[in-house]
C-alpha cells in the first residue's frame, strides 16, 4: 500500500525497517501522507497545554501561546489521528490535571481532552488512573503543594500528588478484525507478585480459554485504578535531554503502553505513535510482534529512540508496509535545536 509524497522537508531523518518506520519531523505533515484507516491502535504522551516547554520550534505544541491555543494546534492532530485509524479501534491518551499559574489550582485537561476527542468523533470509551507516589512526585516536580514543610506554615496551599491518566477513546463503526485472545491474557506487565500456582496450573490447563491466570491478568488490567504500574521501568530517556528544556521529563512506563498494545491490538497491527519521544510506544509493540509508526520532533529525542529501539528482537509479521521513504533534509548540529 504506498503512500502519497510528502513536502519537501516534511522530516529531517527517518529509518524505515521490517516492520518500523521511526521519522524525525512534525506528526501532522508525516501522518497526512500515510494512508487512511491503517492503524489499529494509537498511544502516546503529547505534551501537555501550559505545563512543560521542550524545544523552540513553533511546530512543538508545548509552545502554545495560550491553553486555547494549544487545542487550535491539537485539533489537526487529533483529525489526522481520526482519519488513519480503523473503524472500531482505539487511541489512548496519556494526561494529568495541569496546574493553573500563581497558586490558582488546576486545570481539569483530562476533562477537556475528552470533550475535544468527541468534537473530533472518537467516542469516549474509558479512564485509567495511575497512581503516582507522593514523595517521588514532590522531588521531581518541586510543588510546594506536596512539601511538609507547607503543612507547617499554611495548609490552605497544599494538595497532592495527583494522578497520570490514561483516557480511551474508540473510532466509531465495526472493527472488521476482531481483537482475539484464543488462550486469554498471558503476560502481565505489572509489579504484584502472581499468585503461586497460577503459571504451572495455565502451563497444565486443560481448556485455555477459561484459564485461571488469564483470569486474575484481567482482574488487574480492568481496574479503573492502576496501582500496581512499574514507575520506574521506562527506556533511557535522560541523554536525550537538552538545555532548553524547562523540567525534568520521564517516558510513559512501559507497563501501560504494553497493556494498551496487548489489549487492544493482533499480533501484525501497526501500532502509532505521533510523538514518540524516546521511543518507548513503538518499542513496547515491536516487542510485543506489533509493527511501529513513530514520529518524533526533537531531533535529541529522536535519536535516542533509535538508540532505544536498535537491536530489539521484536517479532513483527513480515508483509509490506504502508510506509514509504519521505523526501526529507539533512540537519547540520546549528540546524537542529530550531528544526526540533
Amino acid at each position: 500500500m504506498a503512500v502519497k509524497e510528502a513536502a519537501k522537508g516534511t522530516v529531517f531523518s527517518q529509518e524505515i525497517k521490517d516492520g518500523s518506520a521511526l521519522y524525525g519531523g512534525d506528526c501532522v505533515e508525516v501522518m497526512a501522507s500515510l494512508p487512511a484507516e491503517s492503524v489499529g491502535l494509537s498511544v502516546y504522551s503529547p505534551p501537555f497545554g501550559g505545563l512543560y516547554q521542550y524545544s523552540s520550534s513553533d511546530k512543538d505544541l508545548s509552545n502554545a501561546t495560550s491553553y486555547e491555543q494549544f487545542f487550535q494546534h491539537f485539533d489537526f492532530v487529533v483529525k489526522e489521528i481520526h482519519r488513519l485509524t480503523k473503524p472500531g479501534r482505539m487511541t489512548c491518551f496519556h494526561s494529568m490535571d495541569v496546574p493553573r499559574k500563581g497558586d490558582r489550582g488546576l486545570r481539569d485537561f483530562p476533562g477537556d481532552i475528552i470533550r475535544q476527542h468527541e468534537k473530533m468523533g472518537w467516542d469516549y470509551w474509558a479512564r485509567y488512573a495511575i497512581w503516582k507516589e507522593p514523595l517521588r512526585t514532590a522531588i521531581r516536580t518541586r510543588s510546594k503543594g506536596l512539601m511538609h514543610r507547607q503543612i507547617v506554615k499554611d495548609s490552605s496551599l497544599v494538595n497532592n500528588a495527583g494522578a497520570d491518566y490514561l483516557l480511551v477513546f474508540r473510532k466509531p463503526g465495526e472493527n472488521k478484525e476482531p481483537l482475539v485472545h484464543p488462550t486469554g491474557l498471558t503476560k502481565y506487565c505489572g509489579e504484584r507478585a502472581i499468585p503461586d500456582g497460577l503459571e504451572e496450573m495455565y502451563r497444565d490447563w486443560k481448556e485455555p480459554k477459561t484459564n485461571k491466570l488469564a483470569h486474575w491478568i484481567w482482574q488487574q488490567y480492568a481496574s479503573s485504578f492502576w496501582d500496581d504500574i512499574r514507575i520506574s521501568r521506562v527506556l533511557p530517556y535522560k541523554a536525550a535531554r537538552d538545555s532548553d528544556e524547562e523540567k525534568h521529563i520521564h517516558p510513559l512506563q512501559l507497563d501501560v503502553i504494553e497493556r494498551c498494545v496487548l489489549l487492544w491490538t493482533n499480533p501484525g497491527d501497526i501500532v502509532l505513535t505521533p510523538f514518540m519521544g524516546v521511543g518507548s510506544e513503538a518499542y513496547a509493540a515491536l516487542v510485543n510482534g506489533r509493527k511501529a509508526i513513530g514520529v518524533e520532533l526533537k531531533a535529541s529525542y529522536y535519536r535516542q529512540a533509535i538508540k532505544n529501539i536498535a537491536g530489539i528482537g521484536h517479532e513483527s509479521e513480515p508483509g509490506e508496509l504502508p510506509f514509504s521513504t519521505l523526501e526529507s533534509e539533512s540537519l547540520d548540529e546549528s540546524e537542529e535545536v530550531e528544526a526540533a
